[in-house]
């Protein structure tokens, strides 16, 4: 893929980060991979399959595009769109038995809250690996004798990935904006537009100075769906801006209660579409739309083996594996996104999540039942 192309579809693929973008689904070839060359599978979704692609570069090696609906390898394997099934069917029916002597294949570790070893080893005759979180991270994997550092295994959400955030929700708001302000205010569309990407850039750029407010328990303060962590960064921001709506209107003569009146809801608009799920747009936070942030992990010492699935597939480094006492621990638990890949991971049932009310959910329901974007478990 040239230069242009890539750049082209990572711009689309940016501003269009909420919607699927499915590419073709089996066997792409990087390089010139041979026998024994390394094996792995992603999503097809386009923006990742391009991603990885341009990571594997110089590598030889084959990359298995498995359907998740064209959607991204985290939301796709926890929404029950990328599953057993899924990688069962691209290892069968690609070809690749036939194309290499081994039997091992790496998978992105986001993809173990839906994609089970045991069930994929036992169907298949393959020996699942987890790989990097991060697509960057590949060939150093690779390299490295597939030894994955806590580096790799933890999510990161740096300056580029907060500036894509950012884009991606000031593009399809403006695009609202513009077809609701065209018949009912249209001069204001320009700084509307510039509003929302300002504000947007800000809210993401600046995430590290206010994350530690945020808080996925407790009582926080929104509107309905509208998600303001416990700071309320936002409805901070937005009384800045009518503060300074209001300066700027009474230095030019122009401050009128209509002018405030309009300004402060449209402003208010643009702050709450930006407060959406301000968290679960973020990869160190559970969504604050789901129940499922109000749950806690608990492992189960005396079933405990120590055999380190946990370790290996947390995103956010929260175990510690202890290999010669066979133990596990969690020293860093309040780091945890309840995403439950520990959970299916698991192949002693050592972990389950407790609500608040002290109920247990067992591993065999987080396995069988899927969450849509609104939180609900559905069978999947």
């Amino acid at each position: 893929m040239s230069l242009l192309n890539y750049v082209v579809v990572s711009i689309l693929g940016t501003i269009l980060r909420f919607f699927p973008w499915p590419c073709k689904t089996g066997l792409y070839h990087i390089g010139q991979p041979d026998r024994d060359s390394p094996v792995l599978v992603t999503c097809n979704y386009r923006l990742t399959v391009e991603r990885v692609r341009r990571a594997l570069r110089g590598l030889d090696a084959y990359l298995l595009v498995a359907n998740s609906r064209g959607i991204n390898v985290w939301c796709a394997a926890t929404g029950g769109l990328f599953t057993n099934h899924d990688v069962i069917s691209v290892l069968k029916t690609s070809g690749i038995e036939e194309r290499v002597d081994h039997r091992q294949v790496i998978l992105p570790q986001l993809a173990a809250t839906g994609v089970e070893t045991k069930v994929v080893e036992r169907k298949t005759g393959w020996k699942l690996i987890w790989g990097p979180v991060h697509a960057e991270d590949i060939s150093a994997f690779l390299e490295g004798k597939l030894d994955k550092t806590t580096g790799m295994r933890v999510v990161r959400f740096p300056w580029t990935q907060r500036l894509e955030t950012a884009v991606a929700w000031a593009f399809p708001i403006s695009l609202v904006l513009v077809l609701a302000m065209i018949p009912l205010w249209r001069e204001a569309i320009l700084p509307l537009v510039l509003l929302v990407w300002g504000l947007s850039l800000l809210i993401f750029l600046a995430f590290p100075l206010y994350s530690r407010w945020l808080a996925s328990e407790g009582r926080r303060i929104g509107f309905i769906l509208f998600d303001f962590g416990r700071g309320g960064f936002q409805v901070i921001v937005w009384g800045g801006i009518m503060f300074g709506l209001v300066a700027h209107a009474a230095l030019v003569g122009d401050l009128s209660w209509g002018f405030i009146a309009r300004w402060g809801v449209a402003s208010l608009v643009v702050v709450l579409m930006l407060s959406l799920d301000l968290m679960g747009s973020t990869p160190v936070y559970k969504s604050g739309l789901h129940e499922d942030r109000l749950l806690r992990v608990v492992l189960d010492q005396d079933k405990c083996r120590g055999v380190g699935y946990c370790e290996d597939v947390c995103p956010r480094d929260c175990y510690h594996v202890d290999r010669d006492r066979h133990t596990a621990t969690m020293p860093r638990a309040e780091r945890c996104v309840q995403c439950g890949a520990c959970i299916v991971q698991c192949p002693f049932d050592a972990l389950h999540f407790r609500s608040p009310k002290g109920e247990v959910i067992p591993p065999e329901t987080i396995r069988k039942f899927k969450l849509n974007l609104m939180g609900k478990r559905l069978v999947r």
